[in-house]
């Protein structure tokens, strides 16, 4: 072992039944850097981390993991710990009722000489880790009062109070707006500064080059090469996308020649307040219109109301004091249920598959035909072979990676995983279809692969509303974009026109006009 690595792991093989999930991987860590595993969905790299850090323990995994120059055979999480081996995953482990301070030594309190949980010192001892990663909030102030992007940093407290040696971080800033990004990438710059080790698992590939010193790359469950980001030659994305995908991606967006028709869809004057403090306004006097055969999309920052403008369309389902019109060909329709929005013919994908666009521990068919079993219903009762059957044929169409249509889609890799919410929506066959970001946490392969689908919808002529935080996704699949503020619409751009210096523009934008 090299004196610089803290970390070897050698020939790891894991099988699953009927998978073999990796396939003799290697991976070297040297101390102090900031290590990134990049590959596609599926590729293998939460495996890997899981794997190392014992939540698959010693005994299921072929191959060896050296630390810190000695062999180590991790049980369980405990013992990773023990030995400074934190991992943070992508869905957060915090109690949302209990306080900051409970959390961070939730399973390791701080007691008093009697045995006691001693809470000044817990306290106290919270306040400093808050303190060490940037956080202002008092120590017994609640998870669940506090966004994701604070929560990430309280899971890294966390990590520091177990002394930890090597940080394992999975797709940390996936939920994330800029700024928190910023913030937690920074962050990890500190700790590296400090001596601490760190290994981020992460899709967005602008982080990956602006943070890591040496990246691995792991392509279906095989490791393909570790590239040193710090070297003579620059590693630019594109280097990083032909090791995860083992051919060069020319083009990030495939190739659209637009066929735009008449107005879809037209929505006036449309005004939203808060669902339970009924006094804020969270969209205000916005005017938008989709044409069929039209891709259009809408840029905002954090908080600037375009999920709340597409969920208030979608039959109501957000806010309150809703006021404005909508119409649908040129006739003016009242969307007040989300069973009145599907029947004249929107849909809505949400931005949380997870947790409101599917049924996780449900079959890839079941949760494909849930949008319209009325289409597979005789007399009330639904057809399950033809049900079978429609499943199926979106199973291939849309290239969802799974053995079967019975397959769980909690088992589905987050690309796939998009592909049935798209699928489903899809099957219902919809005039207008409101995607709030289509491609949030998958890789860039499947990322193609789903604008590909978004580009034969418009060849169809459905009209498509594209909800994007990543501007480059929107001028590379967009005929026309809208950007907002505040709640407002600040701006609204061609294709030829726009620029994300154009659209940022647009997005800081204030009330009176002004930039932020």
């Amino acid at each position: 072992m090299d004196n610089d690595d803290i970390l070897q792991m050698r020939g790891i093989t894991k099988r699953f039944p009927g998978v073999i999930a990796l396939q003799d991987v290697n991976l070297s860590v040297r101390r102090g850097e900031i290590h990134a595993i990049c590959g596609e969905n599926g590729a293998g790299k939460s495996t890997l981390m899981k794997v190392l850090s014992g939540v698959y323990p010693h005994g299921t995994y072929e191959g060896d993991i050296v630390l810190d120059g000695g062999p180590v055979e991790f049980r369980g999480i405990r013992d990773s710990e023990a030995q400074g081996v934190v991992i943070i995953h992508q869905e957060l482990a915090l109690s949302p009722y209990l306080s900051i301070a409970e959390n961070i030594f939730l399973g390791n309190e701080q007691r008093s000489g009697r045995g006691v949980i001693d809470w000044n010192l817990t306290n106290s001892r919270a306040a400093d880790l808050l303190g060490q990663v940037g956080l202002a909030e008092r120590p017994d102030t609640k998870v669940i009062d506090i966004g994701v992007g604070k929560q990430q940093l309280v899971e890294i407290a966390k990590a520091l109070s177990k002394e930890v040696k090597l940080l394992i971080l999975d797709e940390p800033t996936a939920a994330l707006n800029d700024e928190d990004s910023a913030h937690l990438l920074g962050l990890i710059r500190g700790l590296r500064d400090r001596g601490i080790t760190s290994i981020i698992i992460s899709h967005k590939l602008n982080e990956i080059e602006s943070i890591a010193d040496r990246t691995t790359i792991i392509r279906d469950g095989r490791t393909i090469e570790t590239l040193d980001m710090r070297g003579e030659e620059p590693v630019s994305e594109e280097r990083i996308i032909r090791g995860m995908v083992g051919r060069p991606l020319d083009h990030r967006f495939p190739e659209h020649t637009p066929s735009i028709g008449e107005e879809v869809l037209r929505v006036e004057d449309w005004t939203v307040h808060h669902p339970i403090d009924q006094s804020r306004t969270v969209v205000a006097g916005a005017s938008i219109s989709v044409r069929r055969g039209e891709i259009v999309g809408l840029a905002g920052l954090m908080g600037a109301g375009r999920t709340e403008l597409a969920m208030s369309i979608f039959g109501r389902s957000y806010g309150s004091k809703i006021s404005g019109r909508v119409y649908k060909d040129g006739k003016q329709v009242q969307l007040n249920t989300v069973d009145q929005a599907i029947r004249h013919g929107i849909a809505y994908a949400t931005e949380d598959r997870k947790h409101y666009g599917l049924n996780l521990i449900d079959t890839i068919q079941h949760n494909i035909s849930a949008s319209a079993l009325g289409k597979l219903a005789r007399r009330g009762v639904v057809d399950r072979r033809q049900e079978g059957t429609v499943a199926e044929k979106y199973r291939k169409d849309l290239n969802i990676k799974a053995p079967t249509v019975q397959s769980l889609v909690g088992k589905l890799s987050g690309g796939n995983q998009q592909k049935v919410v798209l699928a489903k929506w899809i099957y219902a066959d919809p005039d207008v279809l409101i995607l709030d970001e289509p491609t949030r946490g998958i890789d860039v392969g499947a990322k193609y692969e789903i604008y590909t689908i978004i580009n034969q919808l418009a060849e169809q002529g459905k009209g498509v509303i594209v909800i994007s935080s990543e501007l480059p996704e929107l001028l590379g699949v967009c005929d026309r974009i809208y950007a907002l503020s505040q709640g407002r619409v600040t701006g609204e751009v061609t294709k030829a026109e726009a620029t994300q210096e154009r659209l940022m523009q647009y997005m800081t934008m204030e009330k009176d006009g002004s930039a932020r």
